[in-house]
């Protein structure tokens, strides 16, 4: 494949499942590969087009910056994963939010185990409380845009059950939840005593020389460019206040090769030693079927009984509920990046970077 006919697969995707724009990145770790492209329209006026360099939400994949800073400031000494969170946090926020079955775990609760998705907290974006919506809900309806502090978010976890105990089944069971990961967040502020948005600025851009990669916060100047429209089906999505409220679970920009930097340096040990790896991959446990989570990561391995004509690489890294993937693949030595910008097609990422990564090996 080359440039020619990947931006001509990308230009084919318009249309298709609501999808109105992309862009996408692919690199070998050569960087012999690198392909980039875009299509359709940034913009839900229609008056600007997308671009490779256009920035977007990468929406989950913002955990996996969370758990570096997390992973980085464990290896510096300034967090123990085996400690509880109430060790960081307020007890007033911590209380009550994991009350299973008569028990409460709340102040047991423990670093590593909102890492791993093995917590057992609810989800305060999916999860539904009983005989009501879930936030995620909300959003598809149209209600309108809204900012959540931290207080307000647990407030609504502590109306919706705990999935199972902490560490059930000898940490084999995962439930996802922005709530593990919106808790880390601010452990890292408690920690550190600066906003996510500086750590993030000062851990990950700055090494990194990132200069598209923030927070996204309505209450900052604008940038030059705004973030390429999110869409649900045929729906604009604009939730500025939603956005600022959840930077460590799922409020970051960035711009696919940018997101590609990062990756990379993720894998390579350049953000924490590449050492923390076997604690962080001893465990794979299902999220959402063919997804496995372990510290901060997806994998996404299809056995060959599903895929027996054209085997399926695993890939693992993180992708989004708005279309965002960004994945290394170890079997091809393939990094990808990209979105859809379409809340409607989460599955989507990953037939097209297996289409590419079939397209590349033939």
């Amino acid at each position: 494949m080359n440039q020619t006919q990947f931006q001509s697969l990308l230009e084919r995707q318009i249309g298709k499942g609501y999808i109105k724009n992309i862009v996408a990145r692919v690199q070998s770790g050569d960087s012999r590969i690198d392909l980039a492209g875009a299509a359709g329209v940034a913009d839900a006026q229609g008056r600007v087009m997308m671009t490779p360099d256009t920035p977007y939400f990468t929406a989950s994949i913002s955990k996996m910056y969370t758990a570096a800073m997390i992973m980085s400031l464990y290896e510096q000494g300034s967090l123990d994963l085996d400690h509880t969170i109430s060790s960081y946090l307020p007890a007033a926020l911590v209380d009550g939010i994991h009350v299973y079955k008569g028990n409460d775990y709340s102040h047991r609760l423990k670093v590593y185990q909102l890492v791993g998705q093995t917590s057992g907290l609810p989800d305060y974006y999916e999860d539904r409380p009983k005989g009501g919506r879930s936030l995620y809900d909300d959003l598809k309806r149209g209600v309108p845009d809204r900012a959540y502090n931290t207080e307000e978010m647990i407030a609504i976890v502590r109306a919706i059950p705990p999935k199972f105990e902490p560490g059930a089944r000898n940490g084999a069971r995962s439930h996802y939840s922005d709530t593990n990961y919106h808790l880390l967040g601010a452990i890292i502020e408690a920690v550190t005593g600066k906003s996510y948005a500086e750590n993030l600025r000062q851990m990950i851009g700055e090494p990194l020389g990132l200069l598209h990669t923030y927070a996204f916060d309505v209450g900052q100047p604008p940038r030059d460019t705004r973030p390429a429209t999110l869409y649900f089906k045929d729906r604009a999505l604009d939730l500025p206040l939603l956005f600022s409220s959840w930077s460590a679970e799922g409020g970051i920009v960035t711009t696919a090769a940018e997101s590609l930097v990062f990756l990379r340096a993720f894998f390579d040990g350049r953000l924490f030693h590449k050492k923390h790896f076997e604690r962080m991959t001893h465990r794979w446990n299902g999220v959402f079927f063919p997804l496995q989570y372990g510290y901060g990561m997806m994998r996404f391995k299809m056995s060959r009984i599903l895929s027996p004509f054209q085997p399926a690489p695993e890939l693992i890294g993180h992708s989004g509920s708005t279309g965002s993937f960004a994945f290394y693949s170890p079997e091809r030595d393939l990094y990808f990046a990209g979105t859809v910008n379409q809340a409607a097609a989460r599955s989507k990422p990953f037939r097209l970077m297996l289409q590419i990564a079939n397209r590349l090996k033939s």
